[in-house]
């Protein structure tokens, strides 16, 4: 068993130099402390790793790489010490969190996450210029210091690998992290700086798209999927500018010597951004051309809220919503937040199981759109295109979303906000042409069970609903796919959704969902020719 990193304490003066302040950090061979250097006076992060096994020769490898980089954007390593049983290594310190972090956080927008990989690339390409490639470049090894502006430092390079050294590692045994490991080092090959530049393009295809492209239950699957390689951003992300999809795809090339250096892929990537920016050029994107379209829709949710539900004073409801889109232009997802919770108390006033019911249900849905917190607002959409027998183009207006599940649920959502709507009003249920039984009234119920109950009857009622609900749902998670695989691929796609929405449920009305349908297929198949001609062009 290595030896337990010491509590410095607990210690005084670590190697009579260091004195500790507080813990910032542990992991499974060390510790991390803040600590202020006695003879300099400068704040450092002290590095406390076992001397034993390989932890120890990889901490003094960290240190050797890290003493010779000299880049802003490369933590730099002040000094090297150890004793009988553990290594020191002195770092400057920077206050600041993880990209995992704030990945998790939802604090990276497109933008952030672009000028943050072009820093990682620089201070990769100065040090793959001095023959050392880090070799395990991920999310928690990146630091975000604190402040408006991006501004990252590489940490951990205990895994380097430099020119003149020798591997640390017995053959066949692949260091790093295996989610953004790259192919030929699973296939036991050699790493290049290749090999860090397939890492920053899996890091920045996982911040723009929200989600993971090799993330599987099991290693061995997570493995496999690396093999066949990730699948283009644009399945994930079509309105993104083609520039930066195409940069990104050739960061993930299977073929290392494809891959660009990691400075060619920070100029194309600050180069796409830059074009995207441009006054008087637009990047094409497949995604509503109204900016202000997510502060429009809560300022009609709030609204009609605060006017069909009176609990509010008389005239408040137009103060509610330019509230609501004041807070949603500028603060997302605190204007999504109140817009979600202006019908609480109304609701309260008529059912108390009603609003607890509706408070969770609105928790959740602030929980699944952090990340997006304009698409949390666009199922209002629903309630917008029922009307005009236009619910199937939900899945077309919805593709500015990132996630299959956040675009699936806004789908579903805006069926059921439809419905709602017109039960409210008493106008016809969408789809099925029928006006909600009046014995299914949910005011004055104060269980909450009955409430619950009240609503699967309403469903069991009008399956028509439940199940169009869920096939827009599954055509908005399934779009961007089918854009990806082509022509054929689109015509596929367009028959399983017609076959989805038409054919379990003869009393609906065919002609709006089929146009529907067609006009959306017709969108893809514009959108995947004018790519295809970007490409070959290029």
């Amino acid at each position: 068993m290595p030896a337990a990193a010491p509590d410095p304490g607990r210690q005084g003066l670590v190697l009579g130099r260091y004195r500790p302040l507080r813990p910032l950090g542990s992991g499974g061979s060390g510790s991390v402390w803040l600590a202020r250097d006695e003879a300099s006076g400068l704040e450092v992060a002290l590095k406390i790793i076992a001397r034993e096994g390989k932890a120890g020769a990889r901490a003094e490898r960290e240190a050797a790489a890290a003493g010779r980089l000299r880049h802003e954007r490369c933590l730099r390593a002040y000094a090297l010490a150890h004793d009988d049983d553990h290594v020191y290594i002195a770092y400057e310190y920077v206050p600041g969190r993880t990209m995992r972090e704030a990945l998790r956080g939802g604090a990276l927008d497109d933008s952030r996450s672009i000028e943050a990989a072009v820093q990682i690339l620089d201070g990769l390409a100065h040090a793959h210029a001095r023959g050392i490639i880090h070799r395990d470049v991920k999310p928690s090894n990146v630091l975000l210091a604190d402040g408006d502006d991006v501004s990252v430092r590489l940490l951990d390079f205990g895994l380097a690998r430099m020119d003149e050294a020798d591997t640390l590692t017995a053959v066949g045994d692949v260091p790093g992290t295996l989610a953004y490991i790259a192919p030929e080092r699973l296939a036991g090959k050699q790493a290049t700086p290749a090999a860090d530049v397939w890492a920053v393009g899996v890091l920045l295809w996982e911040a723009l798209a929200g989600c993971h492209p090799f993330w599987k239950p099991s290693l061995l699957e997570s493995a496999r999927a690396i093999g066949a390689g990730a699948p283009p951003l644009a399945t994930m992300r079509p309105d993104l500018p083609k520039p930066l999809l195409a940069a990104v795809d050739r960061a993930l090339s299977l073929d290392p010597a494809r891959r660009p250096s990691a400075a060619k892929l920070a100029a194309s990537l600050q180069g796409a951004r830059e074009r995207q920016s441009r006054p008087g050029r637009r990047a094409t994107r497949f995604r509503s051309p109204v900016r202000l379209a997510p502060a429009a829709l809560a300022a009609l949710v709030t609204a009609w809220t605060a006017t069909t539900l009176p609990f509010y004073p008389a005239g408040s409801a137009a103060a509610l919503a330019a509230l609501a889109a004041a807070t949603t232009l500028f603060l997302p997802r605190l204007g999504l937040a109140f817009v979600l919770a202006v019908p609480v108390l109304p609701l309260g006033n008529l059912s108390f199981a009603l609003a607890l019911l509706y408070a969770l249900a609105a928790v959740l849905w602030l929980v699944l759109f952090a990340r997006e917190p304009h698409g949390g607002l666009l199922a209002a959409l629903g309630a917008l295109l029922a009307p005009l027998a236009a619910l199937g183009f939900l899945p077309l207006a919805l593709q500015s979303l990132r996630s299959p599940i956040r675009r699936a649920a806004g789908a579903a959502a805006g069926v059921l906000l439809a419905a709602v709507v017109a039960g409210v009003h008493g106008s016809p249920l969408p789809f099925g042409g029928e006006r909600l039984d009046s014995s299914l009234a949910l005011a004055g119920r104060e269980d909450a069970i009955a409430v619950a109950t009240a609503f699967g009857q309403i469903l069991a009622a009008h399956p028509a609903l439940g199940w169009e609900a869920l096939a827009l749902a599954a055509g908005a998670a399934a779009l961007p796919y089918a854009r990806a695989l082509g022509l054929w691929g689109i015509a596929g796609f367009g028959a399983a959704l017609m076959a989805l929405l038409v054919l379990p449920t003869p009393g609906v009305s065919p002609f709006p969902l089929v146009l529907a349908v067609w006009v959306t297929c017709a969108a893809l198949a514009s959108s995947a020719r004018v790519e295809l001609g970007q490409r070959e062009a290029s």
